[in-house]
C-alpha cells in the first residue's frame, strides 16, 4: 500500500523537504499501525525539518511529534482496528518515523486511546503544545496549590502553541492572566483568549537585583533564559514557577533568595517521558473540566504542501497560537 508523506534529506550538508510516495513496508517494525488524519506542527519538528541533529540523529526522515487518528492492526488486544488514538512523546516524530505522512507504525505503549468527548482535530490543536501546558497547570494548580485568589499568574512567550493553550486553561479555571510577549501587536488576541492583561517581554527582563517586589502567585514560563530568572525573583511568598522551554536561553542566573525568603518552588515540566497513566489523566482533563471551548479559534489548519511555510515562520519566532496538519 502506497501513501503520502513529508519528508526531509540531506545531501552535502543541506536539507531537503518533499512530499514523497511511501510504501508501508518503509515504516518501522513497530506492532500498531495507524491511520493518520491529524498531525501539527511544534517547534521540535521545525527543528527536525532543518537537520538540527539535537532532534533527528539520520535523515531521510518525516518529523512529526504529534499524531492523531485510527487504529490500523495492532497486537496490543487493547487497540481493536477502528480505535480512535492519539500519539506524542517519546521518540515519535524524533528519530522514528512521525505524523506527517498518512500511515505509521509505533509501539502501542506510545499509543493513548482518544477520550470519548473529544475529536482527533481538536486532540491535535492541543497536541505536544497543549499536552505541555496541562502539564504546567498541573504542577502550578494541583501540585503548588496555586489558587485565583492568590494573585496573578504570569504566562511568558503567551502567544505560542503552549503558552496561549495555558492562558486559554488559567482563564477557564478563574485565573487573572498576565501575558508575556515580544508581539505586542498581538495584544488582541491575548485578551481574546482570555489574558487580563498583556506586557512586553522587557517588562519580565530584569537584571538589577537578585530578588524583585512579590507581584504574581504564579508564573508558566515557556522561554527560559533571563525571562525565567525574573519569573522567579518576581513571585509572591508560595509562589509557583514552572518552565518548559528554552527560546529565550537555555541557561539562567537566581540567588537563593526567592526559594529561602519567599519559599518559591520551581518546577521543571517534559511532556516526552511521562507515564501513560499521567498522559491519560491530563488529557481527559484537557478532553473536560480543562477543555477550551472555542479551541479551533487558536489553530490554522494546513495541508502538508502548506507546511514549509509555517516551518519557517514558527523557526523566526512569528508563530500564533497553533498550526495543525490535516493528513
Amino acid at each position: 500500500m502506497k501513501f503520502k508523506a513529508f519528508l526531509v534529506t540531506e545531501e552535502d550538508g543541506k536539507y531537503n523537504r518533499s512530499i514523497v510516495e511511501k510504501n508501508i513496508d518503509e515504516l518501522p517494525d513497530y506492532d500498531t499501525l495507524i491511520k493518520i488524519e491529524y498531525s501539527s506542527l511544534n517547534y521540535k519538528d521545525a527543528l527536525s525539518a532543518s537537520g538540527n541533529k539535537g532532534v533527528t540523529k539520520v535523515y531521510p526522515h518525516t518529523p512529526g511529534i504529534d499524531g492523531a487518528g485510527t487504529v490500523v492492526e495492532s497486537k496490543n488486544p487493547n487497540l481493536k482496528p477502528g480505535t480512535e488514538v492519539i500519539i506524542t512523546g517519546y521518540d515519535f516524530g524524533m528519530n522514528t518515523s512521525g505524523g506527517y505522512q498518512e500511515y505509521i507504525k509505533v509501539p502501542s505503549e506510545w499509543v493513548v486511546p482518544l477520550p470519548k468527548n473529544m475529536s482527533l482535530k481538536e486532540s491535535m490543536i492541543y497536541g505536544t503544545a497543549g499536552l505541555t501546558a496541562a502539564i504546567s497547570v498541573y504542577k502550578l494548580v494541583i501540585k503548588g496549590e496555586v489558587k485565583p485568589e492568590d494573585g496573578e499568574i504570569l504566562v511568558t512567550g503567551a502567544t505560542g502553541g503552549v503558552g496561549s493553550v495555558a492562558v486559554k486553561i488559567l482563564s477557564k479555571l478563574g485565573y487573572d492572566v498576565v501575558g508575556v510577549t515580544g508581539k505586542l501587536e498581538e495584544k488582541e488576541f491575548l485578551l481574546n483568549i482570555g489574558a487580563k492583561r498583556v506586557i512586553g517581554r522587557d517588562e519580565v527582563n530584569d537584571t538589577s537585583r537578585p530578588i524583585l517586589k512579590g507581584v504574581y502567585a504564579g508564573a508558566i514560563d515557556t522561554v527560559g533564559g533571563n525571562i525565567l530568572s525574573t519569573a522567579i525573583k518576581s513571585l509572591k511568598y508560595n509562589g509557583v514557577v514552572t518552565t518548559c522551554g528554552n527560546v529565550a536561553g537555555a541557561s539562567f542566573e537566581s540567588s537563593v533568595y526567592p526559594f529561602i525568603i519567599r519559599g518559591v518552588t520551581l518546577y521543571g515540566v517534559d511532556s516526552v517521558q511521562i507515564s501513560s497513566s499521567e498522559r491519560e489523566l491530563l488529557w481527559n482533563k484537557l478532553s473536560t473540566e480543562w477543555k477550551i471551548d472555542d479551541l479551533e479559534k487558536l489553530s490554522t489548519e494546513v495541508t502538508l504542501e502548506e507546511l514549509n511555510e509555517k516551518i519557517e515562520l514558527i523557526l523566526k519566532g512569528e508563530n500564533k497560537g497553533r498550526v495543525i496538519v490535516k493528513l
